[in-house]
């Protein structure tokens, strides 16, 4: 499956939309809504290229050979998970950080330290408030209510170290 939109949404607004990201994570080879998917890690060049052409970048074949030479350094045509995850995370270094990531889930908790999942799922969208309530640990503060999840671990796990 090719990681991009289909041709009526490359829109070239620098986002992927769920359905995007989503065929970015099976050309990766995670296993999506139990999808029969190997989970291999690998991704070609050309779904590579696709999916950096709908997150926005306008890629020339020069520029193009330029980042692949980062994220495939032996010329094998591939590439791997970790690379990918390498480059993305440099590329998106300042874009957001876990202070951000908690400044925002703060504001749809109404200023609390915890998140309610009936909170995300009235939010956000279905698959991103699921993803949200699967991965998010309990609240265990003094402040907490039975159901409540820690939203800010979750956004250190994801983004690094906090300065809040």
């Amino acid at each position: 499956m090719a990681c991009g939109p289909s041709p009526t949404h490359q829109d070239h607004s620098g986002t992927l939309g769920a359905e995007e990201f989503k065929a970015c994570l099976i050309s990766l080879g995670f296993d999506i809504a139990n999808d029969a998917q190997k989970r291999t890690g690998i991704m070609d060049a050309e779904d590579f290229k696709t999916c950096l052409i709908s997150m926005g970048y306008n890629l020339g074949e020069n520029e193009f050979s330029r980042i692949m030479s980062t994220v495939d350094p032996n010329r094998m045509g591939i590439v791997t998970f970790q690379a990918f995850i390498d480059f993305m995370s440099r590329e998106t270094a300042d874009t957001d950080t876990a202070d951000q990531v908690m400044a925002s889930f703060k504001v749809l908790a109404g200023d609390k330290n915890y998140i309610l999942a009936d909170e995300l799922r009235r939010e956000l969208p279905p698959d991103q408030a699921e993803y949200c309530i699967a991965r998010m640990a309990p609240y265990t503060g003094p402040d907490g209510v039975p159901g409540a999840l820690d939203y800010m671990s979750f956004s250190t796990a994801l983004y690094g170290e906090s300065d809040l």
